[in-house]
């Protein structure tokens, strides 16, 4: 009698073994492994295929969604009616399919049981690949901003409403929501005496500069550990799902200063990058901003990012979620080098301190 494939203990084994051989006949599940995930409260699991079948790739990444289809901003400020009629994963993985992005391949959807078979990528992400091979990080970060303009012109100009993202928008609302966290536990973190009321006015500014702001087509999560690196350096690009309209400088401030990609993105290879994207976008026929205007918007768009990331981190900290704390660091740094040659926020750069 056939024994069951080790794996962990919480694995489907009774959905995945039989979507791996009803997608290829012959097919045997010879291990499962579940793979560390990130914050959210999905689960992931690789899955080890015996070459039983012709066309079975070596293995496959089973994806359990979680109990919610939206994230917590769109539920908390009502930015979608649910139920929804699919999953968002499967929705904005077709419209990101239609247009070119190199999104993992869907084997099969089970969205009852929320469950799902995947193309797996592998195991390089793209920051890991920079940090292990420094002289490389340039060209591999181009490799992404040479996507990012695909999902960003290609996105915006085909734009279809069936596509949940285009329901959605990065705006001052949301823009402000996020950095509540910041004000609730990011201060403590920092070692903050400073009332909060004092940085309202300010984050409110701020969040209504950001919500001015012309948007795309975006990713909204579009960083170095949710990409991954193939042969010849292709880039593939996952964890799609809470796609929105965002400022372009949204998804590059994400791309080059989330957490601690200050080790690989110095601020000479950030301007290269920054100009890189201008290139890429206007090769694509797109109307871009000019270079200072784009700056002034990224600079926005990383204040944003550090201050709401301070506050997110030390939340997870705070409710059991372990590993987040030591990026703290991290994001005060990039929010300090933002304000310190800026007069417009005085009240959030004495709060930050000073670099």
């Amino acid at each position: 009698m056939p024994q069951p494939p080790p794996s962990s203990s919480s694995a489907p084994h009774s959905w995945i073994e039989p979507a791996v051989a009803g997608r290829w006949p012959g097919a045997r599940v010879s291990e499962i492994a579940q793979l560390r995930g990130d914050a959210s409260a999905r689960r992931f699991w690789r899955v080890a295929i015996d070459p039983g079948a012709t066309g079975a790739p070596p293995s496959a990444i089973v994806i359990d969604l979680g109990p919610d289809d939206l994230p917590m901003y769109v539920r908390a400020l009502s930015l979608m009616a649910e139920p929804l009629a699919e999953p968002p994963y499967v929705n904005v993985h077709r419209f990101m399919r239609s247009i070119g992005v190199a999104v993992p391949e869907i084997f099969r959807a089970a969205p009852n049981e929320r469950l799902m078979l995947v193309e797996d990528v592998g195991d390089l992400a793209l920051f890991g690949a920079a940090l292990a091979d420094p002289a490389r990080a340039a060209e591999l970060y181009r490799a992404a901003i040479d996507e990012l303009a695909l999902i960003h012109v290609e996105g915006t100009r085909r734009r279809d409403p069936r596509c949940y993202a285009f329901s959605i928008a990065y705006d001052a609302r949301l823009f402000a929501w996020e950095m509540e966290q910041f004000l609730d536990c990011g201060l403590d973190a920092l070692g903050v005496r400073c009332e909060p009321v004092q940085l309202k006015p300010e984050l409110a500014a701020l969040a209504a500069r950001l919500g001015d702001l012309p948007r795309v087509f975006s990713h909204r999560d579009y960083h170095g550990q949710n990409l991954f690196v193939q042969d010849a350096g292709r880039i593939r690009v996952i964890d799609f799902q809470d796609a929105l309209m965002a400022p372009a400088a949204q998804d590059l401030a994400v791309l080059l200063t989330t957490r601690d990609t200050a080790r690989v993105i110095s601020p000479a290879l950030e301007d290269e990058l920054l100009r890189h994207y201008l290139d890429r976008v206007a090769a694509r026929g797109a109307n871009t901003l000019t270079h200072d205007a784009m700056v002034e918007s990224y600079q926005l768009c990383v204040l944003q990012h550090a201050i709401k990331m301070i506050g997110r981190f030390e939340s997870f900290e705070q409710t059991g979620k372990a590993g987040y704390q030591k990026y703290v660091a991290w994001c005060q740094r990039q929010a300090q080098r933002i304000l310190a040659p800026r007069a417009d926020y005085r009240k959030l750069t004495e709060a930050i301190g000073i670099l």
